[in-house]
């Protein structure tokens, strides 16, 4: 079975993609269908909701930072296990960075990739019939991609409805249906997006909420129909994404720490590693039978007191660090430092297995795809490794201490690699989140 698939995406970020494209995946599975979610783009959070509202994986297609390869690997894995591919897309349609021809990030690279129309979701408010010119000039802009129709959103009234729609057929697209602006049907929010699936109050009375206004308002017989096949790129097949860490991976997994990416989960376990989760918040130490500790990112700055009571976690981490590789990503790397400072602006200790210092009480946002070379083997790769990643965090480092630096990183944008991360031992961390190794050149 290879699934169709279609990609839902908007002219602009905040128009209501991931609502609608919840309510879409979950309406079709209350259809009978197979569904699967995929997300474009370095997002942890929307394929947790994804696999929520269908009840089956999701994962993420990222064009700059995957090769082909991998990118047919997940793709095809999600098609082969569904009848159809509910993919959702990241900011607007086009929006990108510098980057070989389809390797910019944008949604439309994976539309483009997979052969998927896009059902183009506008945000009509404060408009009527200029959204047709705004769905044209999408339409016209990249002639690798189709887009099959759209879905009007934030609908203030019948009148509104049906101004806006004149001004889709006037450019000659269909619209599939016309949600009302209702702030019933949003999910909740905080500094790194929406609050996580595992932690919404009734996700799946929320959800259901979701298909029954999707249901009510979008014609699913035209969202299936425009659904195509999914051609997958001729393509050597895809090595691991990132190198197994060890054989047995002990991987914090709780509230505090859970932004892990599904495809670099698969990929270890392919390369036959086990992965077994403890919890920091329940004072768990990584268990001994493991030969590598993994410590994600997540939202440790919203639990820092208990991560610093957290004694017994502390000590068996610190044990584990003295004859086994540890690694923090991001939210990870906060905790190895010496200390946390948390949004009141209390600090609190830490692992201290690294020297730096982190601080959550000056926000400041950091966001954007890096380009790392390893300094030094570890768990990331052997020195020298190249590695496709991002930043998001709001973190600041506070003093970076005297620990040597875990990797060069730069920018898609051209920047100079400045120094990032650290190491002491058999500890690294870095606000660096890997995605994939980078092909060379």
């Amino acid at each position: 079975m290879t699934a169709r698939g279609i990609l839902i995406a908007a002219p602009r970020s905040g128009s209501g993609k991931t609502t609608i494209t919840l309510g879409l995946q979950r309406a079709l599975v209350r259809r009978g269908l197979g569904v699967r979610g995929l997300k474009c783009g370095p997002d942890y959070i929307d394929p947790a909701f994804h696999a929520a509202a269908t009840g089956a994986p999701s994962a993420n297609l990222d064009s700059y930072a995957m090769p082909d390869a991998l990118l047919a690997g997940i793709a095809g894995a999600a098609a082969e296990a569904a009848e159809i591919i509910v993919a959702e897309g990241s900011m607007g349609l086009f929006d990108g960075v510098p980057g070989a021809e389809g390797h910019t990030g944008a949604s439309a690279d994976i539309a483009a990739l997979l052969g998927w129309p896009v059902v183009l979701v506008v945000d009509v408010s404060g408009q009527a019939q200029s959204a047709g010119a705004v769905a044209l000039g999408c339409m016209l802009y990249d002639p690798r991609i189709r887009i099959a129709g759209v879905i009007l959103n934030k609908v203030a009234s019948e009148r509104h409805r049906r101004l806006a729609a004149a001004g889709m057929e006037k450019v000659g697209l269909p619209v599939f249906g016309a949600l009302p602006r209702e702030a019933s049907l949003i999910l909740p929010e905080r500094h790194l997006g929406l609050v996580q699936a595992g932690e919404t109050a009734d996700l799946h009375a929320r959800l259901d909420a979701l298909a029954e206004a999707i249901a009510a308002a979008v014609d699913l017989d035209m969202v299936i129909s425009a659904a195509t096949a999914t051609t997958l790129p001729v393509s050597a097949k895809a090595g691991p994404a990132l190198p197994a860490p060890g054989k047995r991976i002990a991987i914090a997994r709780d509230a505090a720490f859970s932004f892990v990416y599904p495809h670099v989960e698969a990929g270890w376990r392919d390369q036959g590693a086990e992965l077994l989760p403890f919890s920091p918040l329940a004072d768990e130490p990584p268990p001994e039978s493991c030969d590598a500790c993994w410590l994600p990112g997540g939202y440790p700055e919203l639990h820092a007191g208990r991560i610093a009571a957290a004694s017994r976690f502390l000590a068996g981490l610190c044990t584990f660090a003295q004859t086994r590789p540890v690694h923090g990503e991001c939210g990870g790397y906060m905790v190895l430092g010496k200390g946390l400072t948390d949004a009141e602006g209390v600090h609190h200790a830490m692992a201290g297995l690294l020297s730096v210092e982190t601080s959550f009480a000056k926000r400041k946002m950091n966001l954007g795809y890096r380009n790392a070379v390893l300094e030094v083997d570890g768990p990331l790769g052997p020195a020298g490794q190249r590695l496709n990643g991002h930043e998001f965090h709001y973190a600041s480092i506070v003093s970076q201490g005297e620990d040597p630096p875990l990797a060069m990183v730069s920018d898609p944008h051209g920047s100079a690699p400045t120094a990032a991360g650290s190491r002491r031992g058999l500890v690294t961390g870095s606000f660096f989140h890997a995605i994939a190794v980078r092909e060379e050149a």
